[in-house]
This record gives structure tokens, sequence and C-alpha cells, in this order.
């Protein structure tokens, strides 16, 4: 491990007398590609020198305890502290997800349960914009289908950082983790009995694509003007605005009715159906090479679930980490990150222990 460390140190270097050279610059793509690869080994840089103090530590305070009795404790506390950093390292070598520094697309869906579930989809809508308002992501509204009571029973929204972000700090690496079906256990606005009743959303997150990334050519849609309307059918444009594209070879379908002109619409589309054709190319790659990622749960289904909201408790379960908090009103309101956290760890943990068995 240590060896490979040390060639990275000698990259890093490297990369910053680089980016210190005014003429590399001039090529503003390879700059941002050079300071991103400088941040992602900052960080084992840093650990890995302080690692290599704390030896140094250790030796110096062995030699002196030999005459010294009170140094002993010291290089015990320095064995512990390079311990400590020696599983840092073996995290930050874990590979990274080549899409942590993307940005999203991030679609809320209605499943069963009705007008109930509809307005749970646009709780679960505000907590991810109160999240991202929380740690300054940027959030654009894409298409949004409103339901009769005031949920949504679809809608699409972009999620982009402000500037560079850290390393495991981008939106698809926080965000990726809420891809699938979300449970919620309460007693509805519909219920004039108070029982409690269970319903569900589903999330699907996608890695926002760039233009360049996704090949489509243009005799593989199929576009499909229409009438936008709003909730309970009624019509809010008199013009055929809204888009539907079909990407024939997939059968992938990306709408949209949110923007007034039906070119807006078609951009907005042609947006969700880059991500979608990105995210479907990826995991058919990851298949291929048998690398198994933690898929997300296309169907909204409530046996199929990632997350119980449960109002009576105020309790927030994540099942695939056993992750439970009594702070639920919080986490609603964007308090996300330790939910979020708990799967990053796993996550991690996971793939330190893939990385040791091979």
């Amino acid at each position: 491990m240590f060896e490979a460390v040390e060639e990275l140190l000698v990259e890093h270097a490297d990369l910053e007398k680089r980016l210190a050279d005014p003429s590399v610059h001039a090529d503003q793509a390879n700059a941002r590609k050079l300071a991103k690869r400088y941040a992602e080994l900052t960080p084992i840089t840093r650990t890995y020198l302080a690692w290599r103090q704390a030896g140094e530590d250790i030796v110096a305070a062995r030699e002196l305890a030999t005459e010294d009795p009170d140094f002993i404790a010291e290089a015990k506390a320095s064995e512990a502290r390079q311990d400590e950093l020696t599983e840092e390292l073996r995290l930050l070598l874990v590979p990274r997800d080549p899409n942590d520094d993307k940005d999203v697309i991030l679609e809320v869906k209605a499943g069963e349960g009705g007008e109930e579930s509809a307005l749970f989809a646009g709780d679960l809508l505000r907590m991810y914009l109160r999240y991202a308002e929380r740690v300054g992501w940027k959030t654009e509204l894409i298409d949004a289908n409103e339901s009769d009571l005031g949920g949504y029973k679809d809608v699409s929204v972009a999620v982009k950082t402000r500037g560079s972000a850290e390393p495991g700090q981008g939106v698809w690496a926080r965000l990726k983790y809420e891809g699938g079906v979300h449970r919620v256990q309460r007693v509805p606005a519909t219920e004039s009995q108070g029982r409690i009743h269970t319903s569900a959303a589903g999330v699907l997150v996608t890695p926002e694509a760039e233009e360049v990334e996704v090949e489509i050519h243009a005799n593989d849609l199929r576009i499909d003007v229409y009438r936008s309307s709003g909730p309970g059918g009624q019509s809010v444009n008199t013009t055929d605005s809204a888009v539907r594209i079909t990407h024939l070879p997939t059968g992938i379908v990306a709408s949209c009715q949110n923007e007034k002109s039906q070119l807006q619409n078609k951009e907005q589309a042609m947006r969700i159906l880059r991500s979608r054709l990105l995210a479907a190319a990826q995991e058919e790659a990851e298949r291929e090479a048998s690398d198994a990622r933690r898929s997300q749960v296309r169907t909204v289904d409530r046996s199929e679930r990632i997350r119980t909201y449960n109002f009576p408790e105020n309790r927030i379960s994540d099942h695939r980490t056993g992750f439970k908090s009594y702070n639920l009103d919080q986490v609603l309101d964007g308090d996300l990150n330790a939910v979020i956290q708990s799967c990053v760890d796993a996550d991690a943990a996971a793939k330190l222990a893939a990385a040791q068995e091979n």
C-alpha cells in the first residue's frame, strides 16, 4: 500500500509544479482536469505525511524512553495515532466513483397510496431542496406534474454544486444513495378516522450528462408533442408545448411540460434523456465488468424500500445500513447529513473489504 502512496506523492508534487505554470492555464479544460486530480490526491498526501510523521515520533519517543519513562506514554499515543492514519489511508485509497464530482438530475415519483403518495413525494422534494440549500448547492426545477391536493405525481430537479466540490462532497457523491423506494407511515390528510396508512414514493438519481458524453442520433428519437395539463387534468396551455421523447433503441422515455414553449420543453427533456442514457450505459458496462454496484429500485413498491419515514414515532430508518434516529421532522427540513453519511460509510467499508479480499 505504501509503495503506491509514494508514487501518488510524486504525482501530486508534479501536478503542483504544473499548475503553478501560467502557460498550463491557457488550456482551461486541461487545467481543470489537472486541478481535479490534484484535489483528489491532496487528502492522500496530507494523510500519508501525517502517518510518516507519527512514525518518526514513535522512534524518537522510544529512544527518549530509555532515559525517561515518561516518554513511553508519548510513544503509545503516537502508535495509536499512526494506526488511525493507516485506516484513513486505506479508505482514501479505495477506488472512487468517477461520477462523484458530477451534478445530478433527481426525480421523485408518487407510487402506491394515491394522493397521500403524491403529498409525500412533495415532502421528499422539499427535503432535498432544503438539504441542497444547507450545503450550498443550486437547484433548478426541470419538470413537475402536480396532484390535485398540491403534491407531485412526478417532479424532476437538477442539483448542482457552486464551483468545485471537495473530494467526496460532490452532488452525486452524496445523493447517489437516495435512489430507491421511500416508504411513509402516517395519518394522511385524506383520512377522516385517524388511521395510520403506509404509502411510498420513488426517487431516481442520475448523474447529469454532458452532450459529449452521450451520442444521440436524431433518427433514434421519436418526439411527440401534446398539451400540458395541470391538477385534475385542467389544461394550463392552449398549445401543444409539452414534449415526450422516446429513445427507440433502448425504449427510454423522457418528457417535460413545465416550460411555456415547445423548444424549452424539448431541451429539458433532452437533458433528462441524456442523463438516463448515460446511467444505463454505465450500468451495462459495470455488469459486463462484474462490478457490483448498488442498484436503484425503479418500481415504487412498498415492499422494496430503502428507507421508512414513521411520523407517529418521529423516526427515520435506513434499511440498508441499519441507521435509525428520532428526528424525522429535522430530516424532512433538510438535515440529511447523518442519514447520507451512514450510506457513505457502509459503502466505503464494503469496498475496503472487497479490496482486501482481492
